[in-house]
């Protein structure tokens, strides 16, 4: 039964916004359909939302199907922005991020000469608060990825093996702290508030909502960038993250328990076993210090000579060996892949699928879609997403100071 056209204000400002924001609804008629709710309801809704400077409603309607032409709906190009911020292994990336996963020119600077939390934190804010000075439009909050497990409600850092923090560093309100220390310019949001979450997870969220994701009901993410292995569930489009923000540590998988070292004290995790380092390991190559390791190993990735071919296919069945275990504890609809993993899947497709399902419990007649990630800079997106958040469940915030 359809709803009535009374006065739903708030309640469904958040959804429509969620709607338009993933490009499900790019007329007003897709969004009455959506939300099940009359034209006029709907009407009421987008034009609130366009009050609010969050989107446009096009007085041309778009014609082409039966009925009714709708009006269009689109995210406003002079609308707010939030700063998405990551932290890599040997890096660190920036980016203004608009509504519709959109992000800004995103800058991706060295990591300073100090690593420990404030100064790496302080420098993080500094760049992204640079950032917000030097834009026309208002910006409403900051999203941090990390590259190690962040433990939720209180977002403190475990196992930050990259940079040697202490294990629990506070790292939620130590950044916070130095968000409110930055100049953020006079068109910042006063009460600007900050979030942070593990890298893994929020390039999953990115996938699900503006990239290979759209439409699964359970989609496992698993990812290699820089070092390490990261991984992450999505559910009926809610990350799946444990009881305190633990889950998906993937990388701790075993795939061979006589395997290379990991940094966590075991062996032949798939973190250690399918990582950029580990590819040059099997094909007993050694990278070049001056370069990015990541984009090294995405060249040896796709060379051709026999000792490549070798060392990819070797990565290739642990990386398998991996994949099917997953599978077969999450049972996932579709499993996305990132990072230096797309391109050992572009390089071996065959092969990759021939393991997983020859491991996996249902085999070939249940095999599951291994697909290559879609979004460009995924956990950059994901931390806009992250900084995003509050809006999307209440669209009316974005009018407070």
């Amino acid at each position: 039964m359809r709803r009535p056209a009374p006065d739903r204000g708030r309640t469904l400002l958040g959804p429509a916004l969620q709607l338009i924001h993933t490009g499900q609804a790019p007329t007003r008629s897709a969004l009455t359909g959506a939300l099940d709710v009359t034209r006029a309801t709907a009407g009421a809704v987008t034009g609130e939302l366009e009050a609010l400077g969050l989107i446009t409603v096009d007085s041309r309607p778009a014609g082409g199907g039966r009925g009714r032409p709708s009006h269009r709906l689109a995210l406003a190009e002079d609308g707010p922005v939030v700063i998405a911020a990551q932290i890599h292994a040997d890096g660190v990336s920036v980016s203004l991020a608009a509504l519709g996963g959109q992000l800004l020119e995103p800058l991706h600077l060295p990591l300073p000469a100090a690593t420990d939390p404030v100064r790496l934190l302080r420098a993080v804010a500094e760049a992204g608060a640079g950032l917000a000075r030097g834009s026309r439009r208002r910006c409403l909050g900051i999203g941090l990825a990390l590259p190690n497990p962040v433990t939720e409600p209180d977002g403190t850092a475990l196992a930050a093996l990259h940079f040697g923090w202490p294990s629990g560093t506070p790292v939620a309100d130590l950044f916070a702290e130095e968000i409110r220390k930055a100049d953020l310019g006079p068109k910042a949001r006063t009460a600007f508030p900050s979030a942070i979450a593990n890298d893994a997870n929020l390039a999953a969220l990115a996938e699900h909502r503006h990239g290979a994701g759209r439409g699964s009901r359970h989609l496992l993410l698993v990812t290699s960038g820089h070092r390490g292995v990261g991984g992450a569930l999505v559910i009926d489009g809610r990350l799946h993250t444990g009881s305190a923000g633990l889950a998906l540590e993937v990388g701790h998988l075993t795939v061979d328990p006589q395997g290379r070292p990991c940094p966590c004290g075991n062996r032949g995790c798939l973190n250690s076993e399918t990582d950029p380092d580990a590819l040059f390991a099997a094909a007993a190559l050694t990278p070049d210090p001056a370069l990015p390791l990541f984009g090294q190993a995405r060249e040896l990735a796709r060379a051709t000579d026999p000792a490549a071919r070798a060392a990819v296919d070797h990565v290739v069945d642990r990386l398998g060996l991996g994949l099917a275990g997953l599978a077969n504890i999450l049972n996932p609809d579709r499993i996305v892949l990132s990072g230096l993993h797309l391109d050992l899947l572009a390089a071996a497709p065959e092969r990759l699928a021939a393991v997983v399902a020859e491991r996996c419990l249902w085999g070939r007649s249940g095999r599951v879609p291994i697909v290559p990630a879609q979004v460009r800079h995924a956990g950059l997106v994901g931390a806009a997403e992250l900084a995003w958040e509050p809006y999307l469940v209440d669209p009316q915030a974005v009018a407070e100071v």
